[in-house]
């Protein structure tokens, strides 16, 4: 059974079973099972403009993202108390030390470490002020993203990282055995 025929045995279901806690990217249509219910997932392309909460939000998306590609390998698909504790740790480690595990892992390569971590390092500056005016971004050379070029040489590296995080995320996802899941349903 593939992914996209699952998906269409499961849009026909009211009720999912409460087992399953899954998040699905198919093309570019992203989907959550979560509770019981299948639910819309994020978008494909992610919308960042130029404000503190438009940034921090791109970049829960992608620490959520990192969050699911770990209960991927370790927890599949479970919902159960398993999974619940792994997310209760999974919140309690840094970002920085999630992108290490990758690199660890072999899920991430070097380069891709690199700019995950200068990106995550604009997320921490974010967090701890006012406005972007405060914050750099220093992919090679420090750069302010209240400038017109650094705000857009930050977004088109962190739109960049985002598509490789999705191929990511497909990658890990492509090797869930989805008949064995669909007997869960």
């Amino acid at each position: 059974m593939s992914m996209s025929n699952f998906l269409v045995k499961i849009k026909g279901k009211k009720k999912l079973s409460p087992k399953i806690r899954l998040y699905l990217i198919n093309k570019d249509i992203h989907y959550f099972i979560n509770d019981g219910a299948l639910k819309n997932g994020f978008n494909s392309k992610l919308s960042i403009l130029k404000n503190r909460d438009s940034v921090l939000s791109a970049f829960s998306k992608m620490a959520f993202l990192f969050d699911e590609i770990i209960r991927l390998r370790i927890v599949g698909h479970s919902n159960n108390n398993d999974s619940t504790e792994l997310l209760y740790l999974l919140n309690l480690v840094p970002i920085n030390r999630k992108i290490r595990t990758f690199l660890d892992w072999n899920v991430f390569g070097p380069e891709f470490t690199r700019d995950m971590s200068r990106l995550f390092e604009v997320r921490n500056y974010t967090v701890h002020c006012i406005s972007l005016d405060e914050v750099s971004y220093n992919p090679k050379n420090k750069i302010s993203l209240s400038s017109i070029s650094g705000f857009k040489k930050f977004t088109t590296d962190f739109q960049k990282a985002w598509k490789t995080l999705l191929k990511i995320y497909v990658t890990e996802q492509e090797k869930i055995d989805w008949k064995k899941l669909s007997k869960v349903l």
